[in-house]
């Protein structure tokens, strides 16, 4: 999902890098051990409200 997200949305390593960390509080908050796609996807979908759309 992570590498689908990349693609689509042109994301830099760093923006990568941003989402796994998101993606790893979201994951401590909700009580689990392990990053899963729900956390990933909770986490692609607060990126994508910072983007400024394009023209």
């Amino acid at each position: 999902m992570l590498e689908a997200a990349i693609e689509h949305l042109q994301l830099s390593a760093r923006s990568m890098h941003r989402i796994l960390r998101v993606a790893r509080t979201i994951a401590d908050l909700a009580g689990s051990a392990d990053i899963l796609s729900a956390h990933v996807a909770e986490a692609i979908g607060y990126r994508r409200g910072e983007r400024i759309p394009a023209s």
